[in-house]
């Protein structure tokens, strides 16, 4: 297992080749949900992800506050690739996630946009729904915050 943590700028033209097709697989085309992946954020963002034998097993997306969100940072692409779930690694990259905004970023607040059924998930890492459930591209999703403790 190999965790990596990028600027866009550091990543190879491999590496954000796995990352698209990854997030492609699973919110495209798993979620049978066409929506535009390429949103003009992955330029500032970190990128966040897991490689198990090579390969691509998880990611996650970390926006500075201000890029999406003016009142603070957030976490998005939240994604585990099939072949590697039920081993843990999304409970795992959300820890880290969290831990390098609050710590790196020294940030307060991270707020996310998520899919409803993962509110349970969500708020296993002390994020709290702060919406409304609202269609986004077809699917049900609500705000959510997390406060540093």
């Amino acid at each position: 297992m190999e965790w990596n943590i990028k600027k866009f700028t550091d990543l190879s033209n491999k590496e954000m080749y796995e990352l698209l097709k990854a997030r492609v697989d699973v919110f495209v085309v798993e979620q049978n949900c066409p929506y535009p992946e390429l949103d003009n954020l992955d330029q500032q963002s970190i990128h966040y992800f897991l490689k198990v034998d090579g390969e691509i097993a998880a990611n996650v997306r970390l926006l500075p506050k201000g890029l999406k969100y003016e009142e603070a940072a957030s976490i998005g692409r939240v994604l585990v690739v099939e072949k590697f779930r039920g081993n843990g690694f999304a409970h795992e990259i959300m820890k880290r996630a969290i831990r390098f905004i609050e710590d790196e970023w020294n940030e307060e607040c991270i707020k996310i946009q998520a899919q409803e059924y993962l509110n349970d998930f969500y708020g296993s890492h002390g994020f709290d729904r702060i919406s409304d459930t609202y269609l986004e591209d077809g699917i049900p999703h609500i705000d959510m915050l997390r406060k540093r403790n």
